[in-house]
């Protein structure tokens, strides 16, 4: 198995996948494949980030495997601290838990947690 990783952002906010193949690609050849579906799908993708838009056409279309937490088996909370230490809950479980699926929508959007950094000068009153 070969690991590939998709950065997308800047030294502030970013985001990133894994992708999976049985098969090892040259990195130049890697970033070449990535460029062409990322000129193909940039335009219009449903997915969050861009980069998990692309590592689903990776994995549609090239055999590749992308590592997104709907995969994840288990996930374990780590820490010095052994209070710290225990087994989290998946997104998954956090979904199967909801018996009232009416409040899970309000205006027609999904309650989800999204983080955006803007500057702001108090000096103009508004964003920059």
């Amino acid at each position: 198995m070969f690991f590939y990783e998709l950065h997308e952002g800047d030294d502030e906010v970013y985001s990133d996948v894994l992708v999976v193949s049985e098969s090892e690609w040259e990195p130049q050849e890697f970033f070449e494949l990535v460029q062409r579906v990322r000129h193909d799908v940039q335009h219009g993708y449903e997915q969050d980030t861009l980069a998990e838009a692309i590592a689903l056409v990776l994995e549609r279309d090239y055999g590749f495997i992308y590592v997104s937490d709907d995969r994840l088996a288990a996930a374990v909370n780590v820490s010095k601290e052994d209070a710290d230490n225990f087994l989290a809950e998946l997104d998954a479980d956090l979904d199967d838990d909801d018996d009232d699926d009416d409040d899970d929508e309000k205006d027609g959007f999904k309650d989800e947690y999204r983080t955006m950094l803007a500057d702001f000068d108090p000096d103009l009153g508004r964003p920059n």
